[in-house]
């Protein structure tokens, strides 16, 4: 239930979170350093500099790690796409060598198939109907193969479609599955924001300490930790965001089936 409330988080809304947390989280600590420097009536942070330290370059550790599953998962994405379009364009091919009136009927409901993906690319359409709308178009292409397959099961051209066919609507399952299913766990988020909490505390507690008030360094580590917050959840997001995956092998496909 979280899991699924934080990914229908805006990502705009991310961001002021994660400036939020980490801001609240210096402010927290340098108030607890600076009681502790005030009773004690020292400036010295002893060890705590080495301490802070390690922490940073933990979180640091943290943050990479995290980048890599999100840049991965959008590598699939890329890759899943290229093979949706090699595919379709495979089962365009074959249905040209179908029988009337499977051919003709076969390459219209593969160009529509192709033009619903492209919709939902640039975001006319959203996400469930264009799955609503492909799964359509698929049922219908199926049923063409199995006409054909009962009217000569020897046919190595109807097993040939059906191979490609297949391959269509494995690789939809799989572009929906990895862009609507495979997130980042909320676990990695969960462990990443509590080692941020306890490191910029811990920050903000050698602030206290040595009584350094100045805003200025708060906020520019705040905005930092969150625009590489940002740039992790837009990439592990599939549809929102500056970070997409290009259409453009769908849209040349698109342009080469509407001058057949």
């Amino acid at each position: 239930m979280l899991e699924t409330w934080f990914q229908r988080l805006p990502l705009a809304a991310v961001f002021v979170l994660a400036v939020a947390i980490v801001l609240a989280s210096l402010s927290a600590g340098y108030g607890a350093g600076l009681r502790r420097s005030k009773r004690l009536g020292t400036h010295d942070v002893g060890p705590i500099g080495s301490i802070v330290g390690a922490m940073l370059g933990l979180l640091a550790f943290l943050l990479a790690f995290t980048f890599g599953i999100a840049a991965s998962r959008f590598d699939v994405r890329k890759k899943l796409l290229l093979d949706e379009v090699n595919a379709i364009g495979t089962a365009v091919l074959r249905a040209d060598l179908l029988p009337e009136p499977h051919a003709t009927a076969s390459r219209r409901l593969l160009k529509r198939y192709v033009d619903i993906r492209v919709a939902q690319g640039n975001q006319l359409k959203d996400m469930a109907t264009a799955i609503a709308e492909s799964e359509a178009v698929q049922r219908e292409l199926w049923s063409h193969a199995t006409e054909l397959a009962k009217a000569d099961l020897n046919s190595p051209i109807g097993a040939l479609f059906v191979q490609a066919l297949n391959s269509v609507i494995d690789l939809h399952t799989s572009r929906v599955t990895v862009a609507l299913q495979y997130h980042i766990p909320l676990r990695i988020w969960t462990g990443l924001l509590s080692v941020a909490v306890l490191t910029m505390i811990a920050v903000g507690y050698q602030f206290g300490l040595a009584r350094r008030n100045n805003i200025l360094i708060p906020l520019v580590l705040a905005l930092a930790f969150s625009a590489v917050v940002l740039l992790i959840a837009d990439l592990d997001r599939a549809g929102e965001g500056a970070l997409r995956v290009s259409q453009e092998p769908l849209q040349k496909l698109q342009e080469a089936l509407n001058k057949r």
